[in-house]
Order: C-alpha cells, then sequence, then structure tokens
C-alpha cells in the first residue's frame, strides 16, 4: 500500500502532465566549485513513451515531426553542418545496437522465385526530378509509402486476433519481426539503385492491429509507383544461421565451466559458434535458417508541398511513435483478453528464438554464442527485442537518412531552442544562459566549475521540486506568449499553413 507522502506526488505529477512538464525527472546535486554554492535541480527524463512519461513523449514526437517536415520537400541540397555522425542521434533513445554479424562470402546470385531488378545510372543529388504541372508551375513531388509484412493466418476483421491460434505462423511471424530491419535496410539499398537518385527517406515503424511491424516511410523526389512496387517484391533478406527448428535444452540449461558451456548431463562442450557456421558452409544442399520478405500490400502516392494531405501524412507517419508494439492498440493501458493471448503467444516465440549471433538463445539450439560468458541463460537475452513490450523490434522506431535535412536530431532541438530565445530577447525578456551550470563551464585553473551527483530526494521533496518546476514553466510559457504578442503586433501576417504542426511543438 502506497504511504501517505506518494499521494500528493502523484496529484502533482497529473497536474505537470497538464502543464506538458516532465513527470519523472532525474534529480542531480550541482556544486559549484567556485562559491561554494550546492543546488538540486531536476533534469527531464526524455522518455519517449506516453506510458513512461507523456509530456517528455509528446515533446520528442513534435521534434519528429519538426525533422520530417524539414527535410521532405526540399528544394536545394542539404548541407551537413555535423561533421561527426559517428554517435547517430537519428536513432531512438531507447535504441540498442547490437553488433554487426561476421559475413560470411556467399553466392551473391539471387534467389529464383524474385525477379531481377534493373540498375539505372546514378545522379549525385538527392531532390529527385522537378515536373511542370498544366498551370505552367514547377513542382518537386516526393512520396509517402507504407509496407507491410505477410500474413501468417486468418484474422479476425477489427479485432487483431487470430481466427485459428493453432494454425497461426507465430513462429515465422517471430522471426520476421526480429530481422525486419535488416529486410528495410535491403529495401532502400535496392531502391536507390532502381531509383536512380540517392533517396533520402524519415520513417517510423509502427505495429499493425495483429501485431506485426510495418514501416511509413516519406522519401524526398518523385519514383514511379511501378518501381517501388518492383522493388518491393524483389527485397528479400536470407538468414544464413544454424538450424534453429530443434531446440536441444528445453528444459535443463547448458552450463559454464568456465571456458565453455556443457551439457548438463556429459559435460561435453557444446559446438562453437564458428564451428556451427563452419559446417553448415560444407553443406551444399544447406538452406537458410529464415528468409524475410514483404507482402503483397504496399501503397505509395506521391505529395506536394503545402497541401493539407502532406500536413495529414506527417502527423499519421509520427503517430504511434509515443507507443511500444505492445501497447499500441491498448485503450488507457488496457487490452482484451483475447488480444492479451495474442500477445503472450507472440512473445513466448519472441523470448526464446535467438536475435543475433551473440545471443543466449543459441544455448537452447545446442550452439554456444559467438561471444560466450558466465550467466548466460535461454529467454534472458538483454536486447530489448525479446521483450514483451517490443515483441521483436530491438532497434530504432524512427529511421532517418544522413542526408534528409542536414541536421542531426540535436540540430534541430537547437533551432527550436533558438527560435524562443531569439523571440524572447527581442521583447527584451532576459534570458537565462545557455552553459549555465554546464559541464564544459571551466574556472580559472582550467578545471570543471560544476560537479554533478546523482541525488534521490523523498516523495515530499520530489514533489516541491516538481511543483517550483510547474510553476517555472508556467512562467516562462507566459514569458514566451507575451513575446509572440509583441512581435505580431509590429510584423506583417505570417503563412499559418502549418500551423497546426508548429502548435503541437510548441
Amino acid at each position: 500500500m502506497p504511504q501517505p507522502a506518494e499521494a500528493p506526488l502523484e496529484a502533482v505529477r497529473e497536474l505537470a502532465a497538464k502543464e506538458r512538464v516532465c513527470t519523472r525527472p532525474l534529480f542531480r546535486r550541482v556544486v559549484d566549485t567556485t562559491t561554494g554554492e550546492v543546488a538540486v535541480v531536476s533534469l527531464p527524463c526524455q522518455s519517449t513513451r506516453a506510458s513512461q512519461c507523456p509530456s517528455c513523449a509528446e515533446r520528442a514526437r513534435a521534434l519528429r515531426v519538426q525533422q520530417c517536415l524539414e527535410g521532405w520537400h526540399l528544394e536545394i541540397e542539404p548541407v551537413d553542418k555535423d561533421d561527426d555522425r559517428s554517435q547517430c542521434d537519428d536513432e531512438d533513445d531507447e535504441g540498442d545496437d547490437s553488433d554487426d554479424e561476421e559475413r560470411v562470402v556467399r553466392s551473391t546470385r539471387r534467389r529464383d522465385d524474385v525477379p531481377d531488378l534493373p540498375r539505372l545510372p546514378q545522379d549525385a543529388g538527392t531532390l529527385g526530378r522537378v515536373f511542370e504541372g498544366n498551370d505552367g508551375r514547377l513542382y518537386r513531388p516526393s512520396m509517402f509509402i507504407t509496407l507491410t509484412l505477410p500474413g501468417y493466418g486468418r484474422i479476425r476483421p477489427g479485432t487483431g486476433v487470430p481466427v485459428d491460434p493453432e494454425r497461426y505462423d507465430y513462429r515465422r511471424a517471430a522471426m520476421d519481426a526480429l530481422h525486419f530491419s535488416k529486410l528495410l535496410d535491403r529495401w532502400f539499398q535496392n531502391l536507390r539503385r532502381c531509383a536512380g537518385f540517392k533517396v533520402q527517406y524519415f520513417g517510423a515503424i509502427e505495429a499493425q492491429r495483429r501485431l506485426a511491424p510495418h514501416f511509413h516511410v516519406a522519401t524526398r523526389g518523385a519514383i514511379p509507383r511501378q518501381v517501388i512496387k518492383a522493388v518491393t517484391k524483389a527485397t528479400y533478406v536470407s538468414i544464413w544461421w544454424p538450424s534453429l527448428d530443434r531446440p536441444k535444452y528445453v528444459q535443463d540449461t547448458p552450463a559454464w565451466d568456465g571456458m565453455d558451456y556443457v551439457d548438463p548431463q556429459t559435460g561435453i562442450p557444446l559446438q562453437t559458434w564458428d564451428d556451427a557456421l563452419t559446417e553448415l558452409d560444407k553443406n551444399a544442399d544447406a538452406k537458410p535458417a529464415h528468409v524475410v520478405r514483404f507482402g503483397s500490400q504496399t501503397d505509395a502516392k506521391g505529395l506536394i508541398a503545402g497541401v493539407p494531405e502532406t500536413d495529414r501524412a506527417v502527423r499519421y507517419l509520427t503517430k504511434y511513435l509515443t507507443k511500444a508494439l505492445a501497447e499500441t492498440f491498448a485503450t488507457d493501458g488496457r487490452v482484451e483478453l483475447a488480444y492479451d493471448m495474442h500477445i503472450d503467444r507472440l512473445y513466448a516465440e519472441v523470448r526464446f528464438l535467438p536475435c543475433s549471433p551473440d545471443c543466449p538463445n543459441w544455448l537452447r539450439i545446442g550452439i554456444q554464442p559467438r561471444t560466450v560468458g558466465p550467466g548466460m541463460e535461454p529467454g534472458w537475452c538483454r536486447s530489448k527485442a525479446h521483450s514483451r513490450e517490443h515483441l521483436g523490434l530491438g532497434g530504432r522506431r524512427v529511421l532517418v537518412s544522413r542526408g534528409w535535412s542536414g541536421k542531426t536530431l540535436a540540430g534541430h532541438r537547437a533551432d527550436r531552442s533558438e527560435v524562443v530565445r531569439q523571440a524572447l530577447t527581442s521583447a527584451g525578456i532576459e534570458v537565462a544562459a545557455v552553459d549555465r551550470m554546464a559541464a564544459q563551464v571551466v574556472d580559472e585553473d582550467g578545471n570543471a566549475r560544476f560537479e554533478w551527483a546523482a541525488v534521490i530526494p523523498g516523495a515530499g521533496t520530489k514533489a516541491a521540486m516538481l511543483v517550483a518546476t510547474i510553476l517555472e514553466r508556467r512562467r516562462w510559457r507566459a514569458q514566451y506568449e507575451l513575446a509572440k504578442a509583441m512581435a505580431n503586433a509590429h510584423d506583417p501576417p505570417v503563412d499559418k499553413q502549418f500551423g497546426s504542426l508548429q502548435r503541437a511543438g510548441r
């Protein structure tokens, strides 16, 4: 039973959500080594999940809306101002990128059951073609595309629940979800070869009601629909892994002897990952453990800048970014019993199938993972792909090409802050220093002036600090509204075409 002190904290959190303030901030103690002053500050949690923090999640979604809009219908090639993109912040903050798999040299001949695709001469540009309309105006259309996975069994209309769960192919559904990101990477490679220019994209992975991931993507430049459909039909990924059909250790778990994982009965070391791949390479009749393909449903439409349909497409593309796959269709955090059982059956497959060569689930197959160590146990891989919340999708939810807008997500965030700062400065309102208490601020000796340390305050202190943050946010918002009103009193009317999207990102 919760303690009495927690009740006001929950009430304050509800108020914080209404005021668009982080409901679960991180508290830090900051010591000014120059003056000796000690302060406790709160930092936003920056979660992208509304179930964890609706304020931070909606702020992150609004930032993605801005990013999508800025790069979609460009008329001038973007200039990449970010030289170091090794740590690309176009990834979700909850992403977990696994190590690349070892590449085994195999035949590059395409499968006999997929068509070959032509390769067009490549243009170095990213903007696509310009068309002249009947009105004499020039248009540079772009595309909005939706890709889906195939069916795994009949689904009851409007429910997402299989008609016959016993005949529904949960195993294939789980494998497709685990390797969906690889399929998307291959699709973009093929699309660029067939489009004839460096196609740039902004896309989001979402869940269909049946829980299979599907992909909405905005691409810059016009691409014929027949090309998109041909590329989708011809794209596949073969997973060249040892066979996954016969789990060897379902009850007993292989034991760690200090160097290898061994059979719990005989003590004989399990086959290593390298030996398993060598055996696979020597087998001339070997087939891939799994082949991932798209389904037959592919939707592609051309859109131009400045029309309501483009506005709606951006909203649709970013609609579910604040939800995990398993909670996409939950109402008030609840799901119906039949749907909940559908999630459980898919989770049962996702939990024990390997997600990478380093996954502990290989021990269940009777093979040691590529990288071994003590503490590995099937069903307890650290990748979020195996969680009931994500159901196989372990990587990024948002995929953005590096040439989309010429900025990283941090760059877009800085732009938004700069707009607010300029508005306040123009209105004569004092703006707090950007580097206030920042770690890069140094003292006279060149040492860090501010020392940061984590702190866990009590429920009463948390509530009091959260109230202070709410009041501060109200003051900032009032100042910003005043600054905008003063600017509008002197400036000419502005184009309100994308006003709704701009208001969503305030």
